[in-house]
């Protein structure tokens, strides 16, 4: 029995005979066709589980198909195919609904593995809604019979609990995003245009970063941090993703334990803070995953630094939520700040740390152009000071300083991903000192 019907649509003869050679070898069913029309009165007529599009073809082009399948069939699984590939391209067509985006001359076992990524979602999709269906049909039954004595309830057909009434106690649902979502920008220390492309993951999987055109996946884990000078980035063999920490702490709010996110090398910069990542995470909508995941109780003081109010340390012990207390002590203009956050829902993140912004002086600044970093720091997406104050923009906050520092923190201390329980206190640390702790963490609770 075939594993899936594929259609396959392309108008170069030579690559749709080897696409559907290699399908057909891995016990995939195939359809061709060679214009969009055709691919559009195939996908009616048959039962089509997915469809590998290319995007220049006469006619009727890629882009259109997509458009005309969001019509037909909103959960489509649609893998898009280019020669001319570009991060725009990439953009526009998963904005229309594509699952991935590949590019030309073909890798197949990139392929391959892509196309069981989309169909797996959209099984999982489909087996949401049906689910979704069905507890709906219960809820409606139970209300018009809510007037049925005990004894006559007790015929009725028994329906699924959903996910989150059906784990332990302690145990909490998994949770991916319900669509593919992208998201244009520029990179901090590249200073060069990036974008990512944000995929919806299967329970298990993790947070996963890879190249746009690479399938060589680096985990958005502890084991895989590279640097923390200046930022967090992560590494596997010579694939380097940089500057995750501002996407992994909204990761950490919204609780995303698995998604795939395609990139450039760099997570681009926004404004500055972590609100386009907010918005981009609620358009998508998160969804919630038929696995469990528990959080990281910690079980006793864990600390890196010697405490002194002139020196820097942080160090976190239990506590029933997950709490940010963080001082910090610069020369004038900034001074002393400091602010207490608990980790006590997303509305709380996006309204009180996520607008806080990037900060630096125009010394540093100038210091890091000419080791080739900060080529994307721009008036607009970081805050500027000189020894007189901030030159560039309006605080969002009096304390908007040490607001960063804690979504620093929020999204160094997600690359478990999973939550702690627990309160950190830190004084005047940075990205190395978070990950020194989290590793301390790791070692003394064997995780």
């Amino acid at each position: 029995m075939a594993k899936a019907k594929i259609l396959v649509v392309d108008d170069e003869e030579g690559i749709l005979k080897s696409i559907v050679g290699i399908l057909q070898d891995e016990g995939y069913e195939t359809l061709t066709a060679r214009d969009g029309r055709e691919a559009l009165k195939l996908y009616q007529e048959q039962t089509v589980d997915a469809l590998l599009l290319d995007i220049w073809m006469p006619d009727m082009d890629g882009i259109e198909v997509l458009k005309a399948l969001q019509q037909i069939d909103i959960d489509s699984a649609v893998v898009v195919i280019s020669g001319h590939g570009t991060i725009s391209t990439a953009i526009k067509a998963v904005k229309l609904g594509a699952f991935d985006f590949i590019e030309k001359p073909l890798s197949m076992d990139v392929l391959l593995a892509i196309l069981e990524k989309a169909l797996e979602h959209r099984r999982l999709r489909i087996e949401s809604k049906r689910l979704q269906r069905l507890l709906k049909e219960n809820e409606r039954r139970q209300q018009q019979f809510a007037f049925v004595t005990t004894a006559q309830a007790e015929g009725t057909k028994p329906f699924p609990p959903s996910p989150a009434t059906s784990l332990a106690s302690g145990v909490y649902p998994q949770h991916t995003l319900k669509q593919s979502m992208v998201l244009y920008g520029t990179g901090l220390h590249s200073g060069l245009k990036t974008g990512m492309i944000l995929l919806p993951s299967p329970p298990g999987s993790g947070i996963v970063f890879c190249k746009l055109s690479e399938d060589l996946n680096v985990p958005g884990h502890l084991d895989y941090v590279l640097s923390t000078e200046f930022a967090t980035s992560v590494a596997k063999g010579r694939t380097v993703i940089r500057t995750v920490e501002h996407f992994m702490a909204v990761l950490h709010a919204y609780r995303i334990n698995n998604l795939v996110v395609k990139i450039n090398g760099e997570i681009p910069i926004m404004d500055g803070s972590a609100l386009d990542f907010c918005r981009i995470i609620e358009e998508a909508g998160v969804e919630e995953q038929l696995a469990g995941y528990e959080d990281v109780v910690i079980d006793r003081r864990y600390q890196v630094g010697e405490e002194s109010p002139e020196k820097k340390y942080i160090y976190i012990e239990p506590a029933d939520t997950f709490t940010v207390r963080y001082r910090l002590n610069y020369p004038p203009p900034i001074g002393e700040q400091q602010y207490t956050f608990v980790m006590d829902g997303t509305e709380h993140f996006k309204q009180e740390i996520a607008p806080a912004r990037t900060f630096g002086f125009l010394k540093d600044a100038e210091k890091l152009s000419k080791m080739g970093m900060a080529g994307g720091g721009h008036l607009h997406n970081n805050i500027l000071l000189d020894d007189k104050g901030v030159v560039n923009t309006t605080l969002r906050f009096p304390d908007e300083f040490v607001r960063h520092k804690i979504l620093d923190i929020l999204g160094d201390f997600y690359l478990l991903n999973r939550p702690l329980k627990g309160i950190i206190t830190a004084n005047m640390t940075g990205h190395g000192d978070n990950i020194a702790l989290l590793r301390e963490i790791r070692k003394g609770m064997g995780l």
